[in-house]
């Protein structure tokens, strides 16, 4: 996800905040979206700073149904966030991610089928 220009710092105290002062609910929002594993990298490149984010979910369209819908206030705090440093508004429909490809020990694959 690209970062908006000049809201690289806020998304640093982002990632601060919520490794501190918030990681409770943090932790709890993950588990309600039934993610098992979320990974983030900063990119930074010629053409401006951008967000690397890897998710582990079973079910994925839940876990952006939830993101979009959810009431509580930690994750309106969160989406708002997401909104000012990232520019995307998760309350608007999502589309299932399209896969481009996947690689491991096993082989290169393209074209993986989207889960149902």
């Amino acid at each position: 996800m690209r970062i908006l220009p000049g809201k690289t710092e806020a998304w640093k105290e982002f990632v601060r905040t919520l490794a501190r002062q918030r990681l409770t609910e943090y932790e709890e929002a993950r588990r309600r979206a039934g993610i098992s594993k979320e990974m983030t990298w900063l990119q930074q490149t010629p053409e401006g700073d951008a967000v690397l984010v890897y998710w582990e979910a079973k079910n994925f369209e839940k876990t952006l149904e939830e993101f979009g819908n959810s009431q509580k206030p930690f994750d309106v705090w969160f989406r708002q966030m997401i909104r000012d440093i990232h520019g995307i508004d998760f309350t608007k429909p999502m589309t299932f991610p399209e896969m481009g490809y996947e690689w491991a020990l096993k082989g290169f694959v393209v074209d993986k089928p989207k889960p149902k």
